[in-house]
């Protein structure tokens, strides 16, 4: 029966631990910080258009419905349907894909995961700093490799606003740099911004109710604040005649 415990609590301690594990196999790459603002609704915005546009073809956010996410981000439902929607979908669906799910895994190597708590299970410093460290390998079936998810089957589907980055390797052939090789449509600082709209939106997208807290927040402070001053003010009256 002690045995049996220990093996238990080894297996549960190992499923705790997981996530860490898998954080740490990015091989201790050096992560860039990204400013997350919930109450910038203009990044937000901006950060949906990318989603849309460049990850819900082949990633799912499938905890995310189109029309609470417009009405949280300020977003009308006639623009949502003429700029975000592009599978047909209605506007009350989750936010599926239409790429099958056996095809994406033949094409690459496995089913792209859900992004809806992705923000939240590698942080945002990660996801952050791994779309910005895309750089071209031609080993690679997708042409490009990343620093951060070393063989990553992803390809750099952000090329067109990034460009094209070469990596600079020392002796041991360990990546020390990346270097712009091949400009995209966007000046470095002007993808570097559009990247963080798009985190900011994946943060969002893990927890859509902070949006809300932080709404309510100030309120809640303020209500205390008075509640705190009566409580005070009764107790002083009820007190008053006790010696």
């Amino acid at each position: 029966m002690k045995k049996m415990t220990i093996k238990a609590f080894a297996a549960t301690a190992m499923l705790m631990l997981a996530p860490v594990a898998g954080f740490a196999s990015g091989g201790g790459v050096h992560l860039d910080h990204v400013k997350i603002d919930m109450g910038d609704k203009a990044s937000l915005q901006r950060g949906f258009k990318l989603f849309a546009n460049y990850c819900l073809s082949c990633h799912a956010a499938s905890y995310a419905r189109y029309n609470r996410t417009a009405s949280d981000l300020g977003i009308s439902e006639i623009l949502l349907k003429e700029n975000l929607i592009f599978t047909g979908a209605k506007v009350h669906s989750p936010m599926h894909v239409a790429m099958p799910a056996d095809g994406a895994k033949d094409w690459f190597g496995k089913t792209p995961p859900d992004l809806s708590v992705i923000a939240r299970s590698r942080g945002t410093d990660w996801v952050y700093t791994y779309l910005r460290s895309f750089y071209l390998d031609p080993k690679k079936a997708t042409g490009t490799n990343n620093t951060v998810f070393k063989d990553v089957g992803m390809p750099h589907v952000l090329w067109e606003l990034q460009g094209w980055q070469e990596a600079e390797h020392d002796e041991h052939g360990e990546v020390t740099h990346l270097k712009l090789v091949e400009p995209g449509s966007m000046q470095p600082a002007e993808y570097d911004a559009a990247v963080r709209d798009l985190v900011n939106f994946l943060a969002y997208l893990g927890e859509p109710a902070q949006l809300e807290r932080s709404r309510l927040g100030p309120w809640v402070l303020l209500f205390l604040l008075l509640f705190s001053f009566v409580a005070y003010l009764l107790k002083k009256e009820y007190w008053k005649d006790v010696h």
